[in-house]
């Protein structure tokens, strides 16, 4: 079929409905909801069989669900209505929630179900935004694919809402409210907690810290220490420790409660009035640890983010790492893998582009520790989606696994960036020069399967991160203890000395150093307004050329 994705933004789960309807043989487009005329025309200009909405805050304009099949993708369950479903789920500990896909109407979220599905969530409260990229995309692109099948059989029906049925155990909600929002240190801290993963990674929790009013991001709960709410004791990799009505909570990130504030490291926005601070122990974004023959080096970074700091502390790992005495070094990366340089240090840096300079500077050591471990394998453990940078590390290992569901962006070119971390030499070592060109230039998502299919990743591993995590090491072990250990090794040091012949490493770095200079200084391919629009997220007006793929760009169901 002719399927038209409308969405607010091509995010993750838009991505994996594209991805997987593309997969299954459909002709599909995109287009973002910039307005209600631009909705409209690209109907219009696409005549789709199935409008689907994967992602959308706007209203769907009455002349478009009056003339098209429109459905909708709400995160909550059955009946579930209003614009805050998954912050209420996360704030009240729901136990169960879901997803549905039903039509759209004049009413929203109160037409006809198309389907739904169901799951449970940890006693724990979880983040809203790993709660939406987990278990609630997956639920999503299962129903995608179920909706679109459902949408070719001529006798399909969808069932109108009924608060009475069983199935419907939504109701409407309203919209969160600011004072929803608030955090008094003086809670107990899994109150604190609970409210600020409900408005993870927006729009936060709101709180005044050290005399400022913030919104607060990225907490954990810290060890039960005495001292009066609110008051900081400690700091730690640019986390700070916060006492609490019965504890502490470990703040990773703030944001000035004010129009032009960045989300940041929460030392970085607080600035000398935790200068003066201990560092203490107990939180930490980098750990090793190793079991017989393997070692992990695990790392994970708020949003996939890392700053010229935390590629100094992850390269100085990775090289601990390699200098152990076991055979295969596993790289896992956290929730999100990793997006490569940390914009928002970036932009909120005195000297933005020296900032930048530095961070792909540091990011590139990080690389170079891992093409250069020479002693023994290495295994990238991509449990989460990576883009750019983060996807050009991953690939310097020997081996990538990424897990079924993750999404691919191996470019930088939307960014208005040539790229470094060596994936001038990677990328084309793994997919072939034509395909690299391709791959970073046409700048659209890659699947998991379709990674492998391409050569980017060596193997799809499926289950939850746990599930994945544990199949990776298992992995890494029988790689370890497998007779062809010591010829796998000398095999991949045969390579690299003959690629360090044809071509150093450090040419292929002084090469794309030399491009990034003169994006970063010069500005030439417009990445300081693509960096500040990014940071602030600012709502697009067109939809780039590289996604309206109705306009000529892919046609069917080919692949790249």
């Amino acid at each position: 079929m002719r399927i038209l994705l409308l969405c607010s933004s091509f995010n993750g789960l838009t991505q994996r409905a594209w991805l997987a309807l593309r997969g299954a043989g459909h002709e599909v487009s995109v287009e973002l909801a910039v307005s209600e005329q631009v909705m409209l025309e690209a109907a219009e200009l696409a005549k789709p069989d199935l409008v689907v909405c994967p992602f959308l805050k706007e209203k769907v304009p009455a002349g478009l669900w009056q003339r098209h099949r429109v459905v909708i993708v709400h995160p909550g369950p059955p009946g579930d209505r209003g614009p805050s479903s998954l912050d209420w789920a996360v704030a009240e500990g729901a136990r169960e929630w879901g997803v549905t896909a039903l039509q759209a109407v004049e009413e929203m979220d109160a037409g006809p179900i198309w389907g739904y599905r169901m799951f449970p969530l940890p006693a724990e409260a979880v983040r809203k935004s790993s709660l939406y990229n987990g278990p609630v995309a997956d639920a999503a692109v299962e129903l995608v694919l179920e909706v679109a099948a459902k949408a070719a059989d001529g006798e399909f029906r969808p069932v109108p809402l009924d608060y009475g049925r069983p199935e419907v155990v939504g109701r409407l909600r309203p919209a969160m409210r600011r004072a929803d929002r608030e955090v008094e240190w003086s809670e107990a801290t899994e109150a604190i907690v609970r409210r600020v993963r409900a408005a993870d990674g927006a729009p936060g929790g709101r709180a005044v810290l050290c005399g400022l009013e913030v919104r607060v991001f990225d907490v954990f709960r810290g060890p039960a220490l005495v001292g009066a709410a609110g008051v900081v004791a400690a700091r730690r990799e640019g986390a700070v420790l916060v006492h609490t009505g019965d504890g502490t909570v470990w703040v990773g990130h703030l944001r000035l409660d004010r129009p032009d504030g960045v989300k940041l490291p929460a030392v970085m926005v607080l600035g000398d009035r935790v200068g003066h601070l201990e560092e203490r122990a107990g939180y930490t974004e980098i750990t090793y640890e190793r079991t017989a023959d393997v070692g992990v080096v695990s790392f994970d970074f708020y949003n996939g983010a890392m700053s010229t700091d935390q590629c100094r502390r992850l390269a100085s790992a990775l090289r601990y790492a390699g200098e152990q005495d076991t055979r295969v070094l596993v790289v896992r990366g956290g929730e999100v893998f990793s997006n490569g340089i940390h914009l928002n240090v970036i932009e909120a840096a005195a000297y933005p582009e020296l900032e930048a300079w530095m961070n792909i500077n540091a990011i590139n050591a990080v690389c170079r520790e891992i093409v250069g471990c020479s002693g023994q394998l290495v295994v990238a453990s991509v449990g989460g989606n990576a883009g750019a940078g983060g996807v050009m590390m991953a690939l310097g290992a020997d081996r990538v696994l990424v897990r079924e569901g993750v999404v691919l962006n191996p470019h930088y070119r939307t960014m208005g960036l040539f790229g470094s971390e060596f994936w001038t030499y990677v990328l084309a070592r793994r997919v072939g020069a034509s395909a690299a060109v391709r791959l970073t230039e046409d700048a659209l998502p890659v699947g998991a399967a379709q990674a492998v299919e391409l050569g980017l990743a060596d193997g799809v591993l499926g289950g939850g991160r746990l599930e994945f995590e544990r199949s990776v090491l298992e992995y890494a072990g029988a790689l370890a203890a497998g007779g062809e250990w010591e010829a796998l090794v000398a095999a991949k040091g045969a390579r690299r000395a003959a690629d360090e012949r044809r071509k150093p490493l450090d040419a292929y770095r002084a090469e794309e150093l030399a491009e990034m200079s003169r994006d970063m200084f010069d500005d030439r391919r417009g990445f300081r307004a693509a960096r500040g629009a990014f940071v602030r997220k600012a709502r697009a007006e067109v939809t780039p050329a590289h996604l309206a793929v109705h306009r000529g760009a892919w046609d069917g169901a080919s692949h790249m």
